[in-house]
């Protein structure tokens, strides 16, 4: 998103794939993503059907080549 950082309120019982399908409209970049990348809430891994709480951070782990 070129973000460091990005503060946004969402709605009470907001899971980790709401937050990641709300991106997806908003950012075009995104759409290109066949599914829903690893995410870390609170630098702990999270799925997708985790609920967010207030104050939670919450990392969309881009794929990486390597070997």
């Amino acid at each position: 998103m070129g973000l460091d950082v990005e503060t946004r309120e969402v709605p009470e019982a907001t899971r980790v794939r709401d937050l990641w399908e709300a991106l997806r409209r908003e950012v075009s970049h995104f759409r290109g993503f066949a599914a829903m990348p690893p995410a870390a809430v609170n630098r702990e891994y999270a799925g997708p059907d985790t609920v967010l709480g207030e104050g939670d951070e919450v990392a969309f782990l881009p794929p990486v080549a390597g070997g």
